[in-house]
């Protein structure tokens, strides 16, 4: 049931359960976020990345394409997608970034959506998961772990009692 939370603190998780029990976790996170995110279509979600890119990662090649997938299904696994592709083309080298973002994000606060934007813009300097590449994250968003602990709440949520955020 905890599938989300696997590496955190075993008396952090019983909190979450306890939580879970008394039908209080929803209650937890629509107080904390009560408001959903304005980015529902791929144009808006584009502007939404490009903000955050030119902002904190102005010198970072650009970003050719972004959209809400429907194709990320296992959650479990990934939120969204960083894709690098180079191709030659003539005498020139040519490469494409793309994000993906996965569909059931298009209905949450806009915390939870921002946390993935940054970790997948990350992935464009960092491609792993390093002490480097936590530290992009926490220099364009100070709280990245907490709403990733907020989201996997959400998803944890999502998996028990369905969509919090209509």
């Amino acid at each position: 049931m905890l599938k989300y939370l696997n590496g955190y603190d075993s008396q952090l998780k019983a909190q979450v359960q306890t939580l879970i029990e008394q039908n209080k976790l929803g209650e937890y996170l629509l107080a904390k976020y009560p408001s959903l995110h304005e980015y529902t279509t791929d144009k808006s979600l584009y502007s939404y990345v490009q903000t955050l890119k030119n902002t904190y990662m102005r010198n970072a090649v650009p970003i050719s394409k972004v959209l809400y997938d429907t194709k990320i299904r296992d959650i479990h696994t990934a939120l969204g997608t960083h894709t690098f592709v180079s191709r030659v083309q003539g005498g020139k080298l040519k490469a494409k970034n793309e994000i993906r973002i996965s569909h059931i994000f298009k209905k949450v606060p806009e915390p939870f959506l921002r946390m993935i934007v940054v970790h997948e813009l990350a992935h464009i300097k960092e491609k792993e998961h390093t002490k480097a590449f936590y530290k992009l994250c926490t220099h364009i968003e100070p709280a990245y772990h907490q709403l990733e602990f907020d989201l996997r709440l959400y998803l944890t949520y999502r998996d028990s009692f369905g969509a919090l955020y209509v």
